[in-house]
């Protein structure tokens, strides 16, 4: 083929899975406008700066995280928990990164990781999907993260913005966002007796070591010795 011809070709085919990717990426966005606006506002109510707001979008770009890393900021939770907390919560992450292996292993190293830092679980979901009867594309990747992440960083600066204009966000309920989003995804997961006792000990726990032990730390000791237990009992709880 004619090297014009072939670059023709490529920049077509490009166009194409990129097209392919922004629109999958679409109902994603309809979800991230009202959910990084909430970010956005509450992010300025804590104290962030405007530039403080967007770059945590930029660069963290994690939602549960970011809302986490919020609410703990406010309550004045030291650094290194803050930063443990986001750590675990966004460890399935590795899972997911790790899903796309069979899928993406002809690819270079450096763009996975590339790939691999714009992974949500919104977008894992799409990709991993559209997989069971598409053949891997970059191009696809690119426009579906880039489509996502960009629709979370409008939404933030969005919400940012407004965030010194509404007030107290509480009259609005921006801030049940955070915890409606964790209720949310809490009942996704309940789809077994295993999954019910781990949820029912790790609220138990929660709440047993916050009355002995005051501070934020019993989320994160609660979630370990609740999952800790879980793997424990896996054989007794089995599948059902």
């Amino acid at each position: 083929m004619h090297p014009q011809a072939e670059a023709s070709t490529i920049e077509e085919n490009f166009s194409f899975y990129f097209t392919q990717g922004f629109r999958a990426a679409l109902p994603i966005v309809l979800g991230y406008l009202p959910l990084g606006f909430a970010y956005g506002v509450l992010a300025r109510e804590a104290g962030f700066s405007l530039w403080e707001t967007v770059l945590l979008s930029v660069f963290l770009y994690a939602g549960s995280g970011q809302f986490i890393a919020v609410s703990l900021f406010s309550n004045g939770v030291a650094l290194a928990a803050i930063i443990f907390t986001v750590f675990l919560v966004n460890l399935r992450h590795l899972l997911f990164s790790a899903s796309f292996v069979p899928h993406l292993r002809r690819f270079k190293p450096a763009v996975l990781a590339l790939l691999a830092a714009e992974i949500t679980d919104e977008t894992f979901a799409v990709a991993i999907s559209h997989y069971a009867d598409h053949d891997p594309r970059l191009p696809y990747h690119f426009g579906l993260h880039l489509t996502a992440h960009s629709s979370w960083v409008l939404a933030s600066l969005l919400g940012g913005l407004a965030g010194n204009l509404i007030g107290d966000p509480a009259r609005f309920g921006f801030n049940f966002a955070l915890p409606a989003m964790f209720i949310i995804l809490l009942v996704m997961q309940l789809k077994d007796k295993k999954t019910l006792l781990v949820a029912g000990l790790a609220a138990i726990f929660s709440v047993a070591i916050a009355m002995v032990w005051p501070g934020n730390w019993n989320i994160i000791l609660a979630t370990v010795l609740a999952a800790t237990l879980g793997v424990i009992l896996e054989p007794w709880t089995g599948k059902s």
